[in-house]
């Protein structure tokens, strides 16, 4: 398990549509297994793998519920509204208010292959919402009301 570099905004990868995971195989586990390394060394709840340059439909999620990786994710419904404040591992030095669902439900497949379902509310939502986003070339500065530039870090 290697920690990756989080590529930033403007680099195309970013803009891109990923391509669906077809191989369940040693090189999907070893992506996956670097996503969550990297994603808990740069203290985010999430990543995606375009963020580490790889152009497929990958998430991990590392919130309070717990660590959660989905393969080719597609979200089934969502209800309810909630507005809040996000950063992205991959627009260093910035957040937005952004308006997500306040529950979200996705089916996805596992490093197996094996499909499941989950129910994700408020954080974990906006979580979950965020990073298939990235699997669609969308950041949240698209879709932030307003975006602002952090303090900077002592």
């Amino acid at each position: 398990m290697a920690q990756r570099f989080v590529v930033q905004a403007g680099d195309p990868v970013l803009r891109q549509v990923c391509a669906p995971v077809k191989n369940f195989n040693g090189e999907l586990n070893s992506l996956l297994d670097d996503m969550k390394t990297t994603v808990r060394a740069e203290n985010g709840a999430g990543l995606a793998a375009p963020q580490v340059g790889v152009s497929l439909r990958a998430v991990v999620i590392d919130v309070q519920e717990g660590y959660f990786e989905l393969i080719n994710p597609v979200k089934i419904s969502e209800k309810g509204e909630q507005r809040g404040a996000e950063g992205c591992l991959s627009v260093k030095g910035k957040q937005g208010t952004v308006v997500r669902p306040e529950k979200v439900k996705v089916e996805y497949r596992d490093r197996g292959g094996k499909k499941h379902k989950l129910t994700a509310e408020g954080f974990f939502a906006r979580a979950v919402c965020h990073e298939l986003d990235h699997l669609d070339g969308i950041l949240y500065t698209d879709k932030a009301e307003e975006v602002y530039d952090l303090p900077p870090e002592d």
